[in-house]
């Protein structure tokens, strides 16, 4: 980096500026405590100001003759919330009128900073240069469009399982870990647990940035409301469609499965039931942190759907508004003009001719016919209704066809609608063709030759069908 730089850093960044506060070991102390290590969010003014009060109480005790800490809680939690300090973030949340408080990205950089400061009594090494070389193999695999170099891959790793399988079934205990193993594993699972929690945080700010933004290019907008809606539902589809938005939602996904859930529960009991490892009691309960953090940030994306609602009722108000306003100019009008027009309102015309009426061409009176009118309705029979059909509805989600297409396409490759059929079978029907040919998305293109056509066969409702349709081609950006 450069001097202008790390210098505008130190000036702005509200993480430097803590670590240069007068009160630093204090706030990092208490709010890297009560935020980072037991892993809270925002908590109300009351709770956190008990809790501070504790804190001070017990600092000043040990040197009562003199006291370093003589300000009320509240003071402090207000002066690091202030705009020029930035450590603390201070709101009012929805259906509430209490003060809540909650950890900006800026305290969780200074926090981890200060802990990266302490002397280490053990370092693991060998566990993180497995991880990276694990995250080249995923890579290297996963961007590989040669089939055979894929299935090699997969066929040297089902020889070491069979490997490993026949090494148990000769010696149970062979491939098990050691402690320090054990540790150097753990070591970096608690430091990824913590990094994924202060990740969300930055997440969540991030979106509640644009959140700002969107409200307000609302209340500054004087243009078309169209233009403006389409401006921001733009920016919404973007950041689901980004990296950020991508990797967040599958993380979201993969958290809230059950299974994973379940797998979870199981892996983390088993962690803390090692006793020599001596685990943190805290990491038993981890992935429910992971689930709230991941649920506030969705809650911060949902509030911005939630002002884009608002601004179409509003507008919608302010219109109806202005509709009374023109009805009511229109009435005054009327009624100003109802004895008479004025002089200077009107048009004078030349009458050109004169209409001619003749009696005879008046239609001579006909008779209608009687019209029989009967009212007694058949009785209606009863019919057997099949009900199930209301169950079978079929939903497609865009999403899992976007993310099939990605996982077979390569960046700036093309293939063909029937091939990747070929790979992702159809389980909905036409309707996960139409899902397939609407897809809307800045890194897919799906367009259709219509010179040329193709036939896709398919199972619907365990009847074979048959598509005709023209040949489709995907294309990756």
């Amino acid at each position: 980096m450069e001097f202008a730089a790390i210098d505008a850093l130190r000036e702005r960044h509200p993480a430097w500026r803590m670590l240069r506060a007068t009160h630093a070991p204090l706030l990092l102390s208490f709010l890297g405590r009560f935020f980072v290590e037991e892993g809270r969010g925002a908590s109300p003014e009351g709770t956190l100001v008990d809790a501070l009060d504790d804190e001070l109480y017990l600092l000043n005790s040990e040197e009562p003759d003199t006291p370093r800490f003589l300000r009320p809680a509240a003071d402090y939690l207000a002066d690091w919330a202030s705009t020029d300090a930035g450590y603390l973030r201070r709101f009012y949340p929805l259906g509430t009128d209490e003060i809540h408080y909650d950890a900006t990205p800026a305290l969780e950089k200074a926090y981890a900073w200060v802990q990266s400061l302490q002397v280490r009594q053990f370092v693991g090494t060998e566990s993180r240069l497995q991880t990276a070389i694990e995250l080249l193999r995923q890579i290297a695999q996963g961007t590989e469009v040669d089939p055979e170099v894929r299935l090699q891959e997969l066929g040297r790793r089902k020889q070491e399982i069979e490997r490993e399988i026949a090494q148990i079934q000769q010696d149970p205990g062979a491939g098990l870990l050691d402690i320090t193993a054990v540790r150097d594993r753990y070591q970096q699972f608690a430091s990824t647990a913590r990094d994924l929690l202060s990740d969300f945080r930055e997440v969540e700010d991030n979106f509640r940035a644009l959140d700002r933004s969107a409200r307000e290019r609302i209340a500054t907008w004087e243009g078309n409301k169209g233009e403006l809606l389409e401006e921001l539902v733009t920016g919404r589809s973007r950041i689901d469609s980004s990296d950020q938005g991508r990797s967040f939602q599958a993380f979201y996904d993969l958290l809230l499965s059950s299974s994973s859930q379940d797998e979870l529960s199981v892996l983390l009991d088993r962690l803390t039931s090692i006793e020599d490892l001596g685990a943190d009691r805290r990491i038993r309960t981890v992935h429910h942190g992971w689930a709230e953090a991941a649920e506030r940030t969705q809650m911060t994306v949902r509030q911005i759907s939630e002002q884009l609602r608002r601004f179409t009722d509003d507008q919608i108000w302010l219109e109806n508004r202005r509709v009374l306003d023109l009805v009511r100019e229109i009435e005054a009008t009327a009624l100003t003009l109802r004895g008479g027009p004025p002089p200077d309102v009107g048009l004078e015309l030349e009458q050109t001719g004169v209409d001619v009426a003749l009696p005879t061409e008046r239609p001579l009176h006909s008779v209608r016919p009687a019209a029989e009118v009967d009212s007694l309705l058949p009785p209606a029979r009863q019919e057997e209704v099949d009900t199930s059909v209301l169950a079978q509805q079929v939903i497609v989600d865009p999403a899992r066809l976007a993310a099939r297409l990605r996982s077979l396409v390569p960046e700036r490759g093309t293939a063909l609608l029937e091939d990747v059929i070929a790979m992702y079978p159809v389980e909905h029907g036409a309707a996960e063709l139409v899902g397939y040919l609407a897809l809307d998305s800045e890194d897919i293109e799906v367009t259709a030759d219509e010179t040329e056509q193709t036939v896709i066969s398919y199972d619907e409702a365990g009847r074979p069908m048959r598509a005709r349709m023209p040949r489709v081609e995907v294309r990756r950006r």
